[in-house]
């Protein structure tokens, strides 16, 4: 019987690609497959890490996770002590949108006090080590002043303005207690702010939360006792709990975002500029919602 070459063929195309998935199938149970490639249910996993001073990268992810279909709910890893405000805010807005849609989870690392906190209460549930340095809801402006070290080295700064205040905050001279009313004005609509952000997201009443929104630190077991969390455990926890939440049956594949690869030269230099910028920032007139051990909490 005379074969036919159209039917050996595909016949072999058919053997070839049930080979390829076979292998492709080994190769992603094993875990070492392409980064988020799989046939099952997944988490996808936000890393939030180091004073903030930017949303871009955290609220890109969220879009990122929020437009796959196979990411059923997401874990934030905060390990932040805060920063700026409106970057805080901004990745807080997202997680509110993103959680609209799939559910979302905060795993706290060391810390994820002030801003990081601000954050983690956007999330459907907020887990905790036991050790965790969280809270600190509070907001902090500081101003360097240097008339003094000015006169002694025998120089003077002139201002030239047009607005009464539009040198608050000057280093050169002293604050007058009506540029100091209106900072502490602005500072307290920010803190107030934050308090209703936490009001509004873990349904703690109003003056129970203000005895505690003095910027004060809690331990994640302290935060467990006053409603600041919902429940101690580590990163695995924060997983099954999400996956438990999303109605994933079994265990989920676990979706990081990918590291962008610098060289060594460019590690050096942008981590330089990184600590050098956060020195410059920490003694400026910069408002954040930021826990530093040192000069407030």
């Amino acid at each position: 019987m005379k074969r036919h070459p159209v039917i050996l063929g595909f016949l072999l195309l058919a053997i070839i690609g049930l080979f390829f998935f076979l292998i492709l199938r080994l190769f992603v149970s094993s875990g070492d497959g392409p980064r988020g490639f799989s046939f099952k249910d997944k988490i996808g996993v936000v890393l939030i890490e180091g004073v903030l001073r930017d949303s871009r990268d955290a609220i890109r992810q969220l879009d990122k996770y929020e437009r796959d279909s196979g990411i059923k709910a997401i874990v934030l890893r905060i390990n932040s002590p805060g920063g700026a405000v409106v970057p805080s805010q901004e990745i807080y807005d997202k997680v509110l949108h993103v959680k609209k849609f799939k559910k979302v989870v905060v795993s706290m690392g060391s810390v994820a006090a002030s801003g990081g906190y601000y954050i983690a209460c956007a999330a459907d549930r907020i887990i905790a080590n036991p050790g965790t340095i969280t809270g600190s809801i509070g907001v902090i402006i500081q101003f360097s002043q240097i008339e003094d070290l000015l006169k002694k080295v025998g120089l003077k700064a002139t201002v030239v303005k047009a607005g009464r205040y539009k040198d608050v905050g000057s280093p050169v001279r002293e604050m007058t207690s009506a540029e100091r009313a209106l900072i502490q004005g602005v500072i307290d609509d920010i803190h107030d702010q934050f308090i209703e952000a936490v009001v509004s997201n873990r349904g703690i009443p109003r003056k129970e939360l203000e005895h505690i929104a003095d910027a004060r630190i809690f331990t994640g077991r302290q935060a467990l006792e006053v409603g600041l969390v919902d429940s101690l455990g580590n990163m695995d926890s924060a997983i099954d709990t999400a996956a438990g939440l999303a109605g994933i049956e079994g265990k989920p594949d676990v979706v990081y975002p990918e590291k962008e690869r610098k060289s060594l030269l460019r590690y050096i230099t942008s981590e330089t500029i990184s600590s050098i910028t956060e020195e410059l920032r920490g003694s400026g007139s910069g408002i954040d919602y930021l826990y530093k051990p040192g000069y407030g909490m």
